[in-house]
């Protein structure tokens, strides 16, 4: 089977600090794929570049076999991917229903998510719908942004550390909300430091050290097999 996302050997620098050493992955429709490892080591390099906010320096991003590296963003998102950022960028002075709003005008792809189906994956944001996002707490702006993406129904989310600075139990809400979406067989590539909640998510993992993959394999190799997990990912 053709994978519907693979990088292949991806080189990638910011100016003259050079981050990503020949990393090449692949994801296949309906899949949860992980960048598992620690901080600085090239997860959120990785996703940026599939998202077109930076130009590899070489290497190719093959999207349904078609090369996209070097694409911009706006055209990436066009072509079926969606991305949730780290830092969020909700429209801060906007209601809840106006973010959303705003994300389904500019989206040019048709789909089942609308406000019916992002309100029964997401209770909170009906209840929430005319507050504005910049009084939302920070995992009901996280709600909101994955929310926001959706609305272009993307073929492939991207999820940049999702659960970065949030509270545990907020952490155990969004983790039933991404298991949601990806029962709903949405294609996931996340990035993520936390261990736990990519594990529970994950099909497949990828682990990064230093810009190059040092493991790859199913996630549930990592999940039962505490001193390979302790190998690779111990701080």
């Amino acid at each position: 089977m053709t994978a519907l996302l693979a990088i292949e050997e991806l080189y990638a620098a910011y100016g003259l600090s050079r981050v990503l050493f020949g990393v090449s992955l692949g994801i296949e429709a309906g899949e949860c794929v992980c960048l598992l490892g620690r901080n600085g080591v090239g997860k959120t390099t990785t996703i940026r570049s599939v998202m077109g906010l930076l130009r590899p320096t070489s290497g190719a991003i093959r999207w349904k076999d078609r090369d996209i590296a070097g694409w911009a963003p706006h055209r990436v998102a066009r072509a079926g991917i969606g991305f949730v950022p780290e830092d969020r960028r909700i429209f801060a002075e906007l209601t809840v229903w106006e973010n959303l709003d705003v994300a389904a005008r500019a989206a040019r792809r048709g789909g089942r998510w609308d406000l019916s189906a992002i309100y029964q994956l997401f209770p909170k944001l009906d209840e929430l719908r005319d507050r504005p996002g910049g009084f939302l707490s920070g995992g009901e702006q996280q709600m909101l942004t994955i929310a926001r993406t959706l609305m272009g129904n993307p073929e492939l989310l991207l999820l940049d550390e999702p659960s970065e600075g949030l509270a545990p139990l907020v952490v155990e809400d969004l983790l039933a909300n991404i298991r949601a979406l990806k029962e709903e067989g949405v294609t996931i590539l996340l990035a993520e430091q936390g261990v736990d909640f990519s594990l529970a998510l994950a099909d497949r993992v990828y682990v990064l050290e230093k810009g190059s993959i040092r493991y790859t394999g199913p996630a549930a190799e990592l999940r039962d097999d505490a001193a390979l997990r302790d190998r690779l990912l111990a701080l």
